[in-house]
């Protein structure tokens, strides 16, 4: 059975918001268009902002649950994002040793095999002791030809999307060429490379930036480091963390004005950095093999002495990623949906999400007056 929906006011593939119309069928958008519909709708949303399900590319966990606890807890973690808007999801897992990491990978390659993941991301182990964050140091190790082989020769492997590395280990340059040529996204993150290093990576494949200057060397006047490069780099996607936490309002509208300026808004990439305590009560939760506490919406380590460290993800949604940097940091609303929803899927070479195109999902969610998500539709049918 096909429908026929028209909305007052959507964000249309070409970045701005206005009348659209779409007829759906089995999931499936068949056919849309700008302006008013050829026939009677069978849905009219007079109110609100329709836009596609939001991608997030870069999350650990939500729902007290985490990507790392197999896939009971994956689905766990996919509902409570997707109440919240997020329709489309990478699984991000935290640095362990290769063989726990590809055995956690192959726990989930179920539910990327069925759509419900769109794949996993590997943010660790080859990243820098000095710029951890929360991941363990112990667990840290270089891309050697041999862990890069280990990885591509897993089965899971093809369920790899997005990998994240520092530059400065040794062997970088080459693992990069290598996971590029497999088809994988390469990040830059948790490091304290100079701009020599992160351009070399950059030459070598790499093609993102991890959470732009959370993780990594700050900028300085004499060793400008990782965020520079990567910033003036027309084609390299920046990620953000807009948690009221991570960034600034004020570093979201520069970051947002200079991408633009170097490579266009299409660099832009909300992400919520989510972890178990996403979407869930506040208190204790695990990040791989570390303890996390979760109080005033921010997450933080727990030291063995029981205080609190680094910041440990987030405790948002991509929902409110885009609120905040719509409302604190005054981006325009079309180029904060499109920075949650086309850039990612984008970034990680999807096109059946993110845009509201024919033969995409029907992923769509409804936006209030206030930013707030009202409802959220997946693969063609609402959702409570």
């Amino acid at each position: 059975m096909t429908q026929l929906l028209f909305a007052d006011s959507a964000l249309t593939p070409d970045g701005t918001i206005g009348p659209y119309w779409l007829r759906r069928e089995a999931g499936r958008i068949l056919e849309a268009g700008h302006g008013r519909p050829p026939a009677t709708p069978d849905v009219h949303l007079s109110e609100g902002l329709l836009v596609p399900g939001f991608v997030d590319v870069h999350a650990h966990g939500g729902g007290g649950a985490a990507f790392t606890e197999g896939a009971e807890a994956a689905e766990t973690v996919l509902v409570a994002h997707r109440r919240r808007g997020t329709t489309t999801m990478l699984a991000s897992l935290v640095s362990a040793p290769i063989p726990a990491l590809l055995g956690q990978a192959e726990q989930l390659r179920p539910l990327v095999e069925t759509g419900e993941l769109a794949g996993i991301h590997l943010e660790g182990p080859w990243l820098s002791p000095a710029h951890r964050g929360a991941h363990s140091a112990s667990l840290l190790s270089d891309p050697t030809p041999e862990a890069v082989s280990a990885v591509l020769e897993h089965p899971a492997a093809s369920r790899l999307r997005y990998v994240t590395l520092a530059p400065e280990r040794p062997g970088t340059v080459e693992a990069t060429a290598r996971l590029r040529a497999a088809g994988m996204v390469v990040g830059i993150g948790h490091t304290g490379a100079d701009g020599e290093q992160t351009r070399a990576a950059l030459a070598a494949g790499a093609s993102a930036a991890t959470h732009l200057f959370n993780g990594m060397k700050a900028l300085h006047h004499r060793d400008p480091g990782p965020a520079l490069a990567l910033l003036e780099d027309p084609t390299t996607f920046l990620e953000l963390i807009h948690d009221g936490v991570h960034l600034h309002p004020e570093m979201v509208r520069y970051i947002w004005h200079t991408a633009s300026r170097h490579g266009g808004a299409r660099r832009l990439v909300l992400v919520s950095d989510a972890m178990a305590g996403a979407a869930a009560p506040e208190g204790r939760y695990a990040l791989g093999a570390l303890n996390v506490d979760v109080a005033g919406g921010v997450a933080r380590l727990v030291e063995p002495d029981g205080t609190l460290g680094a910041i440990a993800g987030s405790a948002v949604t991509l929902a409110e990623a885009v609120r905040r940097s719509i409302l604190d940091a005054g981006i325009a609303p079309e180029s904060a949906l499109t920075a949650a929803t086309a850039n990612p899927a984008e970034m990680i070479g999807l096109d059946d999400v993110g845009r509201l195109l024919p033969g995409g999902r029907a992923d769509l969610v409804l936006l209030d007056q206030d930013w707030q998500v009202r409802r959220v539709m997946h693969r063609g049918r609402w959702i409570d």
